[in-house]
């Protein structure tokens, strides 16, 4: 794989600027049922998102890093929160607005079987984009053989040949078929793309190639990504800065470089300790988490992290640390949310 840029883009306003984003599950109740508690799937997340930029979010499964995702996109109604694209204030915006918007917010899905409609050849899957927005007059390609030649175009920008364009989704590779996802989500040309965990269903020599592509198409285009993700290795080869998060919040926020050379939080030290080396010589020290994560819908008072710490105190049971800034080599940004680091 080849790595990005070790800086992240320049200062500027941000094109994407999440606050107290907050997604929570009510449970239907039956009839002479209790109520239940709430799943507090995602719980006070806050981050900014240059333009070129990419962030990962990274943590164990059930931490809320999909649902942020779809949330910031309205795939999923947040429950509270802001989430500004360009300024704008997403949530609440009315249904037509919104369409104009999701122009410029696209996705990338995780399953490269499930997201493509098997009843259209590959041509048709990329011009769909094109076809929903050709009759609102704001330049998309017209006509079935424009909404072609744009195609063709697209195949030859993510690395399918040309004469792959009538071909069914059944008849590529698991790699051939995330790109042409990837041409589909460059269809309108969106200045962000989330991208959930796109590679987490290919081939490791599948995954540095998409890898690659991600990578040279930010380069050429300017785009954005909010990139959900499990591997640590993907992530360090990708992102520009990484946010952590635990049960349902980000509990560390750091540029890449930062993060992985110098964790603060207990919780990142452990991710960090679990990814596995490649030189088989190397002998780092295991940081071993006791006990499961949390229910979501039961989550633990003050630090979150608490009742899996090694450091845990009792101001941790009883106070929740704030995402603060904290010293970094390089005086970039890098915030916690620890009492004690």
């Amino acid at each position: 794989m080849s790595a990005v840029a070790d800086d992240a883009p320049a200062s500027a306003p941000p094109l994407l600027a999440v606050d107290g984003l907050v997604k929570h599950y009510v449970a239907r109740r039956r009839w002479l049922q209790k109520p239940r508690p709430p799943v507090r799937a995602v719980d006070g997340v806050s981050f900014t998102l240059a333009r070129g930029e990419t962030l990962a979010l990274v943590g164990e499964s059930g931490c809320g890093k999909t649902t942020t995702a779809k949330a910031v996109l309205r795939l999923v109604e947040p429950t509270a929160g802001s989430v500004r694209f360009e300024g704008e204030e997403l949530i609440g915006l009315d249904a037509g607005r919104m369409r104009e918007r999701r122009r410029d917010l696209q996705l990338i899905f995780q399953d490269p079987y499930a997201s493509l409609n098997p009843r259209l050849v590959a041509h048709e899957i990329v011009g769909e984009p094109l076809r929903n927005y050709a009759s609102e007059g704001t330049g998309t390609t017209r006509g079935a053989a424009g909404r072609r030649e744009r195609a063709a175009w697209l195949f030859e920008k993510v690395g399918l040949r040309p004469e792959a364009l009538d071909r069914y989704p059944h008849e590529f590779s698991g790699g051939q078929r995330q790109r042409l996802g990837i041409a589909r989500a460059l269809a309108l040309r969106p200045k962000l793309i989330v991208c959930d965990e796109p590679v987490s269903a290919l081939d490791v020599s599948v995954q540095a190639q998409v890898i690659n592509l991600l990578t040279d198409l930010q380069t050429e285009f300017g785009i954005a990504y909010l990139f959900v993700a499990h591997d640590l290795a993907v992530v360090r080869h990708i992102s520009h800065r990484v946010a952590v998060m635990y049960l349902g919040k980000v509990v560390e926020i750091a540029d890449r470089a930062t993060l992985f050379a110098a964790p603060r939080h207990p919780y990142t030290e452990a991710l960090l300790a679990a990814a596995p080396q490649p030189d088989p010589r190397r002998r780092p020290e295991r940081v071993l988490l006791a006990g499961d994560p949390p229910s979501p819908a039961r989550p633990p008072s003050g630090c979150r992290f608490h009742t899996r710490c090694p450091l845990a105190q009792p101001i941790c049971r009883e106070q929740e640390p704030p995402l603060t800034p904290r010293p970094s080599a390089g005086g970039s940004e890098h915030r916690v949310a620890c009492h004690f680091r």
